[in-house]
């Protein structure tokens, strides 16, 4: 039986499920706000910065769990033997992942753990101990070595070129500057700036970001209690990371370390409440600025 004349036929009938269909995403990817369509997560930290099968990772927080099982979703001979963790401080959000942290426990692996604390290996050995974890360092199966770091300096590792550098938080934090091949990442978490700072070319820290092409940085508090009832707790706002940004010319502020305690709508409040300071500020056209949610993949 013929279909009535002018009735779409089986391909047209395709053609336009197939346009509904993209016309649904694109509605979903552009027209929604993020906390509709999806949610930021809360996952404590941990960063993979790749070039090629090359990598390192910033920080063993929760995070590192969900690394962890990526890695075992490849194909085995796609999973690495050969880890390499920069841990900004020791507080119990920046570590918590690694007693969980599967290559630890398989013969043939290498994880090397890097800071500028001279007591990280002790506290991840303490943190390996009764009663707060049921396996010992000496139960561990892999290769697993401490490197300490000097601030200022620029170390090799793992084909990158990295430099530490101090920052304000309890305990005291690090920073890194990552470069390789012309492209240059900064992780600064847990760093608290001055509210009122007037920062130019010369400031250290203006330096420790120049140019990069992406800084994921500390935007934990809202301005407004960053400088007030939260000021000297250690960590910053997503306007100072702004203006630090202009100043060092940086190409994608990526906001980082958020409340947990906010809602997937308090962040897009956040992240616009951001983007307005930025468009008031000469280098908001040569900004990008983005929230950082589980799972997230920049490429620079």
């Amino acid at each position: 039986m013929r279909p009535p004349k002018g009735a779409p036929g089986p391909e047209d009938r395709r053609s336009r499920e197939d346009r509904s269909g993209s016309d649904l995403e694109r509605f979903v990817d552009k027209g929604l706000p993020f906390s509709v369509k999806a949610t930021y997560g809360t996952n404590a930290p941990c960063v993979e910065i790749r070039h090629g099968k090359s990598f390192i990772l910033c920080d063993a927080g929760t995070g590192l769990r969900d690394y962890d099982a990526r890695l075992k979703a490849q194909p085995d001979q796609n999973i690495p033997n050969d880890f390499h963790i920069l841990i900004s401080h020791l507080h119990w959000d920046h570590i918590q992942g690694f007693p969980f942290f599967s290559p630890l426990y398989s013969h043939g692996n290498r994880v090397t753990v890097y800071g500028c604390h001279e007591s990280t290996q002790a506290h991840f050995s303490m943190q390996h101990s009764q009663p707060f974890f049921p396996v010992c360092f000496n139960d561990i199966c892999a290769d697993l070595r401490f490197i300490t770091l000097q601030p200022d300096h620029t170390h090799e590792i793992a084909g990158f070129r990295v430099t530490p550098k101090e920052q304000s938080h309890p305990g005291k934090s690090y920073g890194y500057r990552v470069e390789r091949d012309g492209k240059t990442v900064a992780y600064s978490t847990d760093s608290e700036h001055v509210c009122e700072g007037k920062w130019d070319a010369t400031d250290p820290f203006v330096t420790f970001l120049k140019d990069a092409d992406l800084v994921i940085f500390d935007a934990q508090y809202f301005h407004r209690d960053a400088c007030t009832i939260k000021q000297n707790w250690g960590h910053s706002s997503s306007e100072i990371g702004v203006a630090l940004a202009e100043e060092a010319r940086v190409k994608h502020l990526c906001l980082y370390h958020l409340d947990s305690a906010l809602t997937d709508e308090d962040l897009d409040g956040l992240l616009d409440e951001t983007n307005r300071f930025a468009s008031q500020r000469p280098w908001a056209g040569a900004l990008k600025i983005s929230m950082a949610w589980d799972g997230m993949v920049l490429e620079v």
